[in-house]
């Protein structure tokens, strides 16, 4: 009795050993733990495979998010339970294989309910017993026409019998044959019109036909996929030829020059070698990785159509029907990801852009590389609403402005963008400011007083010049955030970052101080220009007053210089006789010296006065503001 027992449970047990993603017995049953579902662990590997870009797992069937660590599914937690189960089942069954060697019993009699069944009438929807059989054949009066086919075939996967309907546990008499895609269940004709009235109902047989159709278009789709991304890797290979071969001429116009030069150049060569490899990896690596990229959505590929293209899905329960949809919706999306077919190519292009530079026959070294020629871009043009006083840095695209009066303080971006800084005094009339590391403002009112500002707009300090009686003091900052003030023809006035207290006074040589900078290394770097006095210089002071040889414009010729964050001098050229040219000069500093670097090509702009601002935003922007125009500009080396 106990054995009759046993099995007549084996086959309702059998329905939960089986995973919902491959369709056969559990192999290693593996647990989700933020919903229980189970599985097995390769389908679970094989699912992770196209979503290695995640750090969760969504469940297949209920979409529950569960996290994964370093090691993925190898962590998860095995199913002891089912995994016990499924030995148990082996052990009785001979250890065939369930889903393919089970013989279904008798379903067209209830007194044949304990029979094998021989055959399956397809008709009928019906597994048959030798007697049923019989009486299908013998009876053609009723059963004529009837498709009957064998058990035989059916196990050796000779033929598909679909779905066999099971019957409605509240309608016992009906089959569900029919499928909700509102409520992703089976249903039979009198739950639709009980409970599913509006709902997307479809027959059995139309539901799975149809996921068929949709499993051969996503597997077509992504042979073509597989292909097109293949034909991309080519691609890449293609571009890594071009980009070698750019490389290549970039060395051989390093070799020529370096054999004209001496011996004594080796250290320079082996450097520029060195620059031109990094180079050649830089690109190489940029390759590799879109090739990378493209090999792991192959693998995704493959993996998902492995789990959704399952030849069993004939046969499939709810919750695989469910899972096996979402997989394909999965798929679906991942096909219509567009092939990225520019970007080798861009970098083909950027390999080309890269020149070597000889260097001049008088200097000891061989050259550069660099991406094109240097050159300065005006970006952005923007009109003031009166002339301007004094400029500084407010962010890396942004300045902030002054007009001498109560008009308060402008912020400007690169985009043209205007608004007003609201924390300071409505009436106070501003000459000069400068924003510290922290945003404390420090503005200049006239020719013997600036203010310290909090960020808030509460007043910390103010600084008194006592021996300044012609011009607005003009003011900037060091890098370690001390106060620089310019009184024009007076020393320069070095303040600590409070405001009380004076650090240092340096002289200067030259009369009309219109801009004062600082480097990290503490070193003054002043621009001295005045309508009625000539020349106009660039000059750099130590802290104890000594100066180098300074920059010396030509008559009518004014010089504003700025330092960036890289401690590289900018000096703008303006000739008074043609307003509309400016040109920019790069210089690095030697000791106390400048040493030119790059001059840039000629800007043109509209200059209405010589009363100009040169300021430093970041390496690679600088802004220059003149009367009522205020210009950023690109730097490109």
């Amino acid at each position: 009795m106990a054995d009759q027992t046993e099995k007549e449970k084996a086959p309702s047990s059998l329905e939960n050993l089986t995973c919902p993603l491959c369709l056969d017995i559990f192999d290693e049953a593996t647990i989700l733990t933020s919903c229980g579902h189970t599985f097995c662990r390769k389908c679970l590997k094989n699912y992770d495979l196209s979503h290695q870009d995640l750090h969760h797992m969504i469940c297949p069937l209920c979409r529950k998010i569960t996290k994964l660590s370093a090691n993925r599914v190898d962590d998860f937690l095995t199913n002891v339970t089912v995994n016990g189960l499924v030995d148990n089942y082996h052990a009785e069954c001979g250890g065939m294989n369930a889903v393919l060697e089970m013989r279904p019993k008798c379903t067209a009699s209830k007194f044949h309910q304990e029979s094998d069944a021989v055959s399956f009438c397809r008709t009928c929807n019906n597994y048959m017993c030798t007697d049923c059989d019989c009486s299908h054949a013998l009876l053609t009066s009723v059963f004529e026409g009837h498709e009957i086919v064998s058990i035989q075939d059916i196990i050796n996967g000779k033929v598909s019998i679909g779905h066999l309907s099971e019957k409605c546990s509240t309608h016992k008499q009906e089959n569900k044959d029919m499928f909700c895609e509102d409520c992703k269940v089976h249903v039979c004709l009198k739950c639709v019109i009980v409970g599913h009235q509006h709902h997307d109902i479809k027959n059995q047989a139309d539901f799975e036909q149809q996921l068929r159709l949709k499993v051969n278009d996503l597997v077509q789709r992504c042979a073509a996929k597989k292909t097109e991304l293949e034909k991309n890797i080519q691609n890449v290979e293609v571009q890594r030829h071009e980009v070698y071969t750019a490389v290549q001429k970039l060395q051989e116009d390093v070799r020529q020059a370096y054999s004209i030069k001496a011996k004594r150049l080796e250290e320079n060569h082996q450097n520029l070698i060195e620059e031109i490899n990094a180079v050649k990896r830089s690109f190489d690596d940029d390759l590799s990785v879109m090739k990378s990229k493209d090999r792991q959505r192959i693998k995704s590929i493959c993996s998902s159509i492995s789990l959704v293209s399952n030849d069993r899905l004939g046969r499939l329960e709810t919750d695989s029907l469910s899972a096996h949809t979402l997989l394909c919706e999965e798929l679906d999306a991942m096909l219509k990801e567009a092939t990225d077919h520019t970007s080798a190519a861009a970098i083909t292009t950027k390999a080309h852009e890269k020149m070597f530079k000889p260097a001049d026959d008088t200097r000891l070294d061989i050259g550069s590389i660099s991406e094109s020629d240097p050159k300065v871009q005006i970006i952005q043009c923007v009109d003031l609403q009166g002339k301007m006083w004094g400029v500084t840095q407010y962010s890396d695209d942004s300045v902030a402005i002054v007009y001498g009066d109560t008009r308060g303080i402008d912020i400007i971006d690169s985009a043209g963008k205007h608004e007003q800084y609201a924390h300071i005094p409505s009436n106070m009339k501003c000459c000069d400011l400068v924003f510290q590391q922290d945003r404390s403002l420090c503005i200049s009112t006239g020719v013997n007083e600036a203010h310290l500002y909090s960020p808030n707009g509460s007043r910390k300090s103010t600084i008194r010049v006592k021996d300044n009686t012609s011009y607005s003091l003009k003011l900037n900052r060091s890098p370690s955030d001390e106060i620089l003030i310019a009184c024009c023809e007076k020393p320069i006035h070095i303040y600590d970052r409070t405001g009380s207290t004076l650090k240092y006074t340096v002289s200067t040589k030259h009369n009309v101080t219109r801009q004062v900078s600082a480097t990290k290394s503490g070193l003054i770097i002043t621009s001295s220009c005045n309508y009625s006095i000539d020349p106009s210089v660039v000059t750099v002071y130590d802290r104890d007053g000594n100066a180098g040889r300074s920059l010396q414009a030509p008559y009518d010729v004014h010089l504003y210089a700025a330092v960036d964050e890289q401690d590289r001098v900018y000096v703008a050229s303006v000739d008074r006789k043609i307003y509309s040219n400016v040109v920019i000069r790069l210089y690095d500093l030697d000791g106390l010296n400048l040493k030119e670097r790059v001059k840039f090509n000629v800007l043109n702009m509209t200059l209405e006065t010589d009363w100009c601002y040169l300021v430093s935003l970041s390496p690679d922007m600088l802004t220059f503001a003149c009367h009522k125009k205020l210009y950023f500009i690109k730097v490109s080396l």
